[in-house]
């Protein structure tokens, strides 16, 4: 069995990769830094904020044997004002969160390289249900992949036997997470990443449609959809007033 994990190198990435491996997969991550520990799976390099690096890519993904899971995992973010955010680095964002992954996706199952019967997941955010203020690209990059999903599920499924599994995580204890994080925010409440791949992996193994690893996840998803203008002004008020720079990857 073959599996495929954008940004494998660190955080949740790099916990997918190991359960994978574990799993029994032969596993490719394709990131643009090196893994920050040792690790067995198939290292592809590639800047997926560039447009000829994701297609240089996609050309060594579609050499290999098929792919039996495939996760679109890897993203950056910039928090802090949206108009003090450069606007290259929403470019980034867009390009990074959004672009390559569905470019990726369209050419592998163009090439036949995603498997009958196989699984894709896309890692979106739990931004996707409520507003939130000081990270705009972010969210909206995010969003775009869930949109997306929505729109490939039933015909993949029907034609293929394809199960996508959107996932949506809460806030996990890794650096990306600190780097954006609010001064004086408690690391501690975050989930470790490997906790949130278990239950992730779970979720994409039985072909849900949705992953959200977690209680606080599910019911924060919950209450976005039932009172989003409240859920947006917790937003405001737990993240947004309290950023004092502008932090972008």
């Amino acid at each position: 069995m073959r599996a495929l994990v954008t940004g494998g190198s660190a955080g949740l990435g790099q916990s997918l990769c190991a359960r994978l491996l574990a799993d029994g997969f032969h596993v490719t991550n394709l990131d643009r830094d090196l893994p920050d520990q040792a690790s067995t799976a198939e290292y592809v390099r590639c800047d997926l904020s560039s447009r000829d690096a994701v297609d240089k890519a996609l050309m060594a993904l579609t050499s290999l044997d098929g792919f039996d899971l495939v996760i679109f995992n890897a993203g950056i973010s910039a928090t802090g004002k949206f108009e003090e955010i450069a606007t290259s680095s929403h470019a980034r964002i867009i390009a990074v969160n959004a672009e390559a992954p569905i470019s990726l996706c369209a050419g592998l199952m163009k090439a036949g390289k995603i498997n009958n019967g196989a699984r894709v997941g896309f890692v979106s955010s739990l931004s996707h249900f409520t507003g939130y203020p000081g990270a705009a690209s972010y969210a909206a990059s995010k969003d775009a992949l869930a949109v997306y999903a929505k729109a490939v599920r039933k015909v993949w499924q029907k034609q293929f036997g394809i199960k996508v599994t959107v996932i949506f995580p809460g806030p996990l204890k890794t650096d990306h997470a600190a780097r954006h994080a609010p001064d004086g925010a408690d690391a501690e409440k975050r989930m470790a990443p490997n906790e949130a791949a278990k239950l992730i992996l779970r979720d994409i193994k039985r072909g849900k449609a949705h992953s959200m690893p977690g209680v606080a996840a599910r019911i924060f998803a919950f209450l976005g959809q039932i009172a989003p203008k409240v859920m947006t002004f917790a937003m405001k008020k737990l993240i947004y007033s309290k950023l004092d720079k502008t932090v972008a990857d």
